[in-house]
């Protein structure tokens, strides 16, 4: 029997916001930068639902907690938007001068969603905000930065303010594709193609293929965690061994811009909402982060906040979750317990989506 293939990606449903003129937190503005979104249940009189994309998120690949009648959104008009940087909104893949990576912030991305939920789609306030890794930040800045807008949050597998552990561990495939030397040539090309050179056609196609191939094996063992390897769950995925499983990581980034990757991880690494309480520009390089400004950002979220932290998540632990509950004027906590560590809260284990489906549909009713 041959390995498992990840499913061909299916577009359907997407629509597309154009902000005519967006000037970016770095201080580039662009002309007709795009968003993409897609609408589930639009006659429903219930209110809207804003659903962010992950880092490795598609539109059509984000879990909605619509799946059934009795799912905890299936009364609400859900609207799923793609983060800037994707590959399905603007994002260096398609748009000319797009920020390079460590320019793009998580103000940006709040920015243009809000643009698109208010111009496009005439919203008015949001029910909530559900986020999972990176989208759960956005939830988080979303609270931040339109703290009447948004009347709760739910944060999936995320933090606040990216810790220094997890600044770390994303080194490690940024490093991994930066280096390779085929990311190197692509790059190269790419530049040459932007002045007007000519490089020849069969260099065109070039594509940094081992750079990808080493980000998905660099980023896989942090996916999960040591009990899942140690239960073998890969053969749930049916893998027959780790190895048929870490191909299957690599096919699943073999579609995916260098460039768009790298960018989002930058951003990922600079997430902190108490710089942008403060109106601070976040930085790389990971400085210990102002304690106090986050703790009085968090504090001042006026937005009704559920966390849900996988207990073995190795880059969002619930210790993070826990610290961040201390601040908060209304918030719960309800911890995974799972060994699908932080694709928990992605989807991938049905018992896991059970348990988020009902403690968010107890969220909703508060």
């Amino acid at each position: 029997m041959p390995p498992p293939q990840p499913e061909p990606y299916d577009p359907t449903g997407i629509e597309h916001h154009t902000i005519p003129s967006f000037t970016f937190a770095s201080g580039t503005t662009l002309h007709d930068l795009r968003v993409a979104y897609r609408q589930y249940n639009t006659s429903s009189t219930a209110g809207t639902v804003l659903i962010p994309t992950c880092f490795a998120g598609k539109i059509n690949t984000t879990l909605t907690f619509q799946s059934t009648t009795s799912s905890a959104l299936s009364k609400y008009h859900v609207v799923v938007v793609a983060m800037l940087s994707n590959g399905e909104s603007s994002s260096p893949s398609n748009k000319c001068m797009f920020p390079a990576p460590g320019e793009l912030h998580y103000e940006d991305l709040i920015h243009a969603q809000y643009g698109m939920l208010t111009d496009a789609l005439g919203v008015k306030q949001l029910e909530a905000v559900i986020g999972f890794s990176m989208g759960g930040q956005q939830a988080y800045h979303w609270a931040v930065m339109y703290p009447d807008f948004v009347k709760r949050i739910v944060g999936i597998c995320t933090s606040a303010r990216t810790s220094g552990h997890n600044y770390a561990f994303l080194e490690g495939p940024i490093a991994a594709m930066t280096s390779s030397i085929d990311y190197v040539a692509w790059k190269q090309i790419k530049a040459k193609l932007a002045e007007g050179a000519e490089v020849g056609d069969h260099l065109k196609e070039v594509k940094p293929k081992k750079g990808l191939a080493a980000w998905a094996r660099t980023y896989a063992a942090w996916l999960t965690s040591a009990q899942w390897f140690r239960e073998r769950e890969w053969e749930k995925m049916g893998c027959k061994d780790v190895e048929e499983w870490m191909d299957l990581r690599e096919a699943g980034y073999a579609e995916w811009d260098a460039d768009d990757l790298v960018t989002k991880a930058r951003m990922w690494q600079m997430g902190d909402v108490g710089s942008t309480k403060k109106g601070v520009v976040s930085q790389l390089r990971h400085a210990p982060g102002d304690d106090q400004a986050l703790e009085d950002t968090l504090k001042s979220i006026k937005a009704k906040v559920l966390l849900m932290p996988c207990r073995t998540d190795q880059y969002f632990p619930p210790d993070d979750s826990e610290d961040e509950m201390k601040h908060l004027k209304d918030g719960k906590l309800e911890v995974i317990e799972s060994s699908w560590g932080h694709t928990a809260g992605g989807g991938a284990n049905p018992a896991d989506v059970a348990f988020m489906d009902a403690k968010l549909a107890e969220h909703m009713q508060r």
